[in-house]
């Protein structure tokens, strides 16, 4: 309870500073006098929220997202382990990936207005192609960086390349895997909403960028919070399957600053398999709410 009640102390503060500073005009080195109030936004989002409109533009965002971000995953992972798996294709593949990867996403809306005949299907192309490579990379290092010794002792057991694919590639790269994905989610929202801003018809993005054209500043703070929170749950979302997916991995409770009560064993003294640990699903439960 304490924790919560800081985190709300912490939101009730940012917000009185915000409502204090452009209430009274503040202008030292940024003008907050050009800012709307916080009461302002407030009575827009009111408004928006009872019109049709909001809630069309949301859910155009949201499948925009989730139709590119679910290609950019099963494409980044596909190609990631493909890449790291095969000599093959990391001399075909590698050097074209990675002349592509350092093009900002938002950067192809041009190439996505002569490619696709519709907007809808250019602006999947951008969310796709800007996840496509944080995931791609994470799952090329996770990879690489597993234990080789994993995969010997299933060849030794007769297991071939499919065995080792399913219980030793996918499960051990996991982590890396959500990793990439976490953040590939983020970078799908700054240019989902920068491809509506550009060529989209409908959607958050596209509805803020309207709002700035008619000097409608509430609006556009109303666009901003809509895309935070957005991106806040989509995030989180992901981080909680990544840890539901990833229980057996061996992980420690969240404590800041704290440190072990008991000594510390050396190497030769630690047990050779993990102990259980009592209480294992309300730790769970614990990490997972400080995700949120």
């Amino acid at each position: 309870m304490k924790r919560y009640a800081l985190r709300v102390i912490s939101l009730a503060a940012a917000l009185a500073l915000w409502q204090a500073l452009t209430s009274l005009n503040v202008d030292l080195w940024l003008r907050f006098s050009q800012f709307p109030t916080v009461t302002e936004v407030a009575r827009a989002f009111a408004a928006r929220l009872s019109g049709p409109d909001y809630w069309t533009d949301l859910t155009d965002s949201l499948i925009r997202i989730l139709t590119g971000f679910l290609l950019a995953a099963v494409l980044g992972v596909a190609t990631g382990v493909l890449v790291a798996r095969s000599r093959l294709a990391e001399d075909l593949l590698g050097p074209v990936l990675e002349v592509i990867r350092p093009i900002p996403a938002i950067a192809l809306v041009p190439v996505a207005i002569l490619l696709f005949p519709s907007n809808e299907q250019g602006i999947v192309f951008i969310t796709c192609t800007a996840a496509f490579f944080p995931v791609l990379v994470s799952t090329r290092h996770a990879v690489r960086a597993l234990t080789p010794m994993w995969e010997e002792a299933v060849r030794t057991m007769g297991g071939g390349r499919r065995r080792i694919l399913g219980s030793v590639v996918l499960p051990g790269a996991l982590p890396g895997v959500f990793g990439g994905l976490s953040v590939g989610i983020g970078v799908s929202w700054i240019c989902v909403i920068s491809a509506e801003m550009i060529s989209g018809q409908y959607g958050v993005g596209y509805r803020t960028w309207q709002d700035y054209t008619v000097v409608d500043y509430p609006g556009v703070f109303v666009g901003m919070v809509t895309i935070g929170v957005l991106g806040w749950v989509t995030s989180t979302a992901v981080e909680l399957l990544g840890r539901r997916l990833t229980r057996w991995l061996p992980r420690t409770a969240y404590a800041p600053g704290a440190r072990p009560s008991g000594p510390v064993r050396s190497p030769k003294s630690a047990p050779t398999a993990p102990a259980a640990v009592p209480g294992g699903s309300a730790s769970e439960e614990a990490r997972d709410e400080h995700l949120v």
